[in-house]
């Protein structure tokens, strides 16, 4: 039988590695492109794809945590021990929020912007909303889920209430963590938690299903999805709103919905595909999930930063994305020899076997590898 921890570990960063290559186009397309082409339906579509990435890397990421939190409901008897570590994950998350801009920060030498080092990007927020639903492991097992539910469909609904406030006179770094708006963050706690909070009871119910019920399960996050996107696009388009003002593309409940459905239904076919479709071979697209930090962190050095300086805003559409092809085959490259020296990292002397023989020594189970990537 299969053990659960394998199949989640497979589907998991097969479904990462779709973020990342998601994220990869609409990056390398938004920042080589004419400003002339940009009008155009394949930009507009490249980036409306790519709005998915931010969502994924964050429904993922809150799965992971429910991961966590999950064994740490075995080990750790103490609530408090176990709030404890999920806090300490939220502060290690934003420690690499910081390195991650002071990175970039350094990469602009000789001309620095400190403003680049408090820019409020995705790994900030992710951080923030963990920290946030890091209370719910202080619950047990039922209350954990249906508070993350909860937790998740309040931070959607309060959104619209909390953009509409005036925030002139705050501080623009609390805006930009918290506050959706035109002129405020790109990922504010409100909405983008919501994200943290359902991935969090989705990584719940997918770590306590068996082997023989995961395939059920997972037809029912296919179901579930589909009729989130439908009844959530619906009642978007309603003449009327409960809501005073409500900005579709930054703040609404419906678009967060929507995209969590998305999200569900990409975990399904993710499955479907590494389970039953996919050959048993070294995949490119689970090696982009497996090394997705890395990634990340490399590719928008190289097309954001005074590397590609000649090349930003200079090209065709047809010629971005011939970009978006060798930025991917290179981050291609890069992860894989990535997970080819951890994996000659981890290889040591069998001191019992003799001179010469080897074994590996595995750096943990699945669950616990999953549970420690920041997305």
């Amino acid at each position: 039988m299969i053990e659960p921890s394998v199949i989640r570990y497979s589907f998991l960063d097969w479904m990462r590695g779709l973020a990342v290559v998601i994220m990869i186009q609409c990056h390398t397309i938004n920042s080589f492109a004419r400003l002339d082409v940009r009008q155009g339906g394949p930009y507009v579509l490249s980036q409306f794809i790519g709005g998915m990435a931010a969502p994924l890397f964050l429904f993922m990421a809150g799965m992971t945590f429910g991961f966590q939190m999950e064994s740490l409901e075995r080990r750790e008897p103490s609530p408090w021990r176990r709030y404890l570590v999920s806090m300490r994950r939220a502060g290690y998350v934003m420690a690499l929020a910081f390195l991650f801009r002071i990175g970039n920060w350094v990469a602009s030498l000789p001309r620095p912007d400190w403003q680049e080092i408090f820019k409020v990007d995705i790994l900030n927020s992710m951080a923030l909303a963990m920290a946030a639903f890091a209370a719910i492991s202080l619950l047990g097992p039922r209350d954990r889920l249906r508070w993350s539910i909860a937790g998740g469909l309040a931070i959607a609904c309060l959104s619209p209430l909390i953009g509409s406030l005036n925030w002139s006179g705050v501080p623009q770094i609390w805006q930009d963590y918290l506050a959706p708006g035109e002129t405020r963050g790109r990922f504010p706690f409100f909405p983008y938690a919501s994200y943290i909070g359902f991935g969090l009871a989705t990584g719940a119910i997918v770590k306590r299903t068996t082997a023989d019920s995961i395939d059920r399960l997972m037809q029912w996050c296919a179901l579930l999805g589909i009729a989130l996107i439908f009844c959530s696009q619906y009642f978007s388009n309603l003449p009327y709103s409960i809501y005073p003002v409500v900005d579709f593309w930054r703040d609404s409940p419906s678009l967060i919905l929507i995209r969590t459905g998305v999200s569900l239904v990409l975990l399904a076919g993710a499955y479907l595909w590494t389970t039953y479709l996919a050959a048993p071979r070294w995949s490119w697209m689970q090696a982009l999930g497996k090394t997705s930090l890395l990634v990340y962190w490399v590719h928008v050095m190289l097309v954001y930063g005074n590397i590609a300086k000649p090349l930003k805003r200079s090209m065709s559409v047809p010629a971005a994305v011939a970009a978006v092809c060798i930025v991917t085959a290179l981050m291609v490259g890069l992860a894989a020899a990535r997970l080819a020296w951890k994996q000659r990292k981890t290889r040591k002397p069998d001191t019992k076997g003799g001179p010469g023989s080897e074994r590996f020594t595995p750096a943990g189970s699945d669950a616990r590898a999953l549970a420690t990537r920041p997305y």
